[in-house]
């Protein structure tokens, strides 16, 4: 077929099936430009309306007298896991700054949200136990549960009232363990975490929180959606990630003692990888440090949040139910979502399409992140081109 050799044949047949259904995925090289909140993506100055850089921190340049953290910036490779030598000392001390922001005894970093979702998953869950799982969770919670060989009990988004039936309705042997993202990446909509404490306690279940998208985001010092409600207490596994609102890269774990540690034993991520660069865990500190004195960025964020949602919804245009700083821009059909992303981008918008099997089949749309560097006036002239654009392709509701 077109010159390939037979044995990849069926690889080329399954592309050109995702190329007719409008799936097929390509790379566009994207750097930062000289503007806060502006990149250049496949040569051309866009507004960034796609990234995760929610207080703008990627482009913090720390400095720092501390001998330790200096020395740990300088280190770019760490050689190893960190039970062989690659445990450089400025682990400890973020760990322990991320376990006292987070009120909790403990903490461990990993490589990435996926790593650390999927090795806590499949290192505490077993084959006898119940997951509860909102159906809109991360692919990392989905292929944790799967790597666990637990019972899986997924519920409609925010459907609390079949998470309780499904509660009363499972077998008496085994854990139950709800999971949940805090902020869901893709809709914009919060955890309902008041409920969800009822239910683990009514039920005698664990419950474990994904706060990749509101870590650094809500609560106070940015400690994530749990302390936004005074919860933090009652959940017994805090995650979250270090490559979206901090601007550096990895995740983590908080939550008891006696939980890290097991998770040293037994998380398959964390055991058998290299560890993370010590210049990535000191500028992980640093940024977590000044992240912690950003309140006003982050109720000017929600603030601008909200009306850049207000203003599409005026234009009967469909954004979900949004109330956070990822606002969805549902088009339906995959094709819609292309066309609108293309336009968009050629008005100087990074509008990125988002298409199964990342969001449900029919759901396709545009998500626009905001972040603490966009200037208001940048995020009105793209509403102002967002809408006019939408009323030429005759995309609104």
């Amino acid at each position: 077929m077109n010159g390939l050799p037979e044995k990849w044949s069926h690889l080329q047949s399954l592309l050109e099936e995702q190329k007719q259904q409008g799936l097929l995925r390509s790379l566009t090289s994207s750097e930062p430009a000289e503007r806060p909140g502006w990149i250049r993506r496949g040569g051309q100055l866009q507004l960034d309306l796609a990234s995760n850089d929610y207080l703008g921190l990627s482009r913090h340049q720390p400095t720092t007298a501390d001998p330790l953290i200096q020395a740990a910036l300088n280190c770019h490779a760490s050689t190893a896991s960190r039970l062989v030598v690659g445990n450089h000392p400025i682990y400890p001390r973020f760990e322990t700054a991320l376990a006292e922001l987070k009120g909790t005894e403990a903490a461990l970093t990993f490589c990435s949200g996926y790593a650390a979702n999927t090795g806590t998953l499949a290192a505490l869950v077993s084959r006898h136990d119940t997951v509860f799982s909102d159906r809109l969770n991360h692919a990392s919670i989905i292929d944790g549960i799967r790597l666990s060989g637990a019972k899986v009990q997924r519920y409609a988004h925010f459907d609390l009232g079949a998470l309780e039936k499904a509660l009363q309705n499972s077998p008496t042997t085994g854990r139950r363990w709800i999971v949940t993202d805090a902020v869901f990446s893709m809709d914009g909509t919060q955890a309902h975490l008041t409920e969800l404490v009822r239910l683990k306690h009514q039920y005698g279940a664990y419950l474990m929180l994904d706060e990749a998208h509101s870590a650094g985001v809500f609560g106070p010092q940015g400690a994530g959606l749990a302390h936004a409600h005074h919860l933090q207490s009652h959940i017994d596994i805090l995650m979250g990630t270090l490559g979206k609102a901090y601007g550096s890269h990895g995740a983590y774990i908080a939550g008891d003692r006696v939980l890290i540690q097991h998770l040293m034993q037994q998380a398959r991520s964390w055991v058998f990888t290299t560890a993370l660069p010590p210049s990535v865990v000191a500028r992980s500190l640093l940024n977590l440090q000044q992240a912690m004195q950003m309140d006003q960025e982050r109720e000017t964020l929600q603030l601008n949040a909200k009306k850049f949602r207000e203003q599409l919804q005026a234009a009967g245009l469909n954004c979900g139910a949004s109330s956070t700083q990822i606002i969805p821009l549902l088009v339906g059909s995959n094709e819609n979502a292309l066309r609108l992303g293309t336009a968009l981008q050629g008005a100087g918008l990074a509008a990125i399409p988002i298409r199964p099997p990342t969001v449900p089949a029919g759901t396709a749309r545009i998500r626009f992140s905001l972040t603490a560097a966009h200037r208001w006036e940048d995020l009105q002239h793209a509403l102002d081109t967002i809408i006019s654009t939408c009323q030429k392709l005759e995309l609104g509701q």
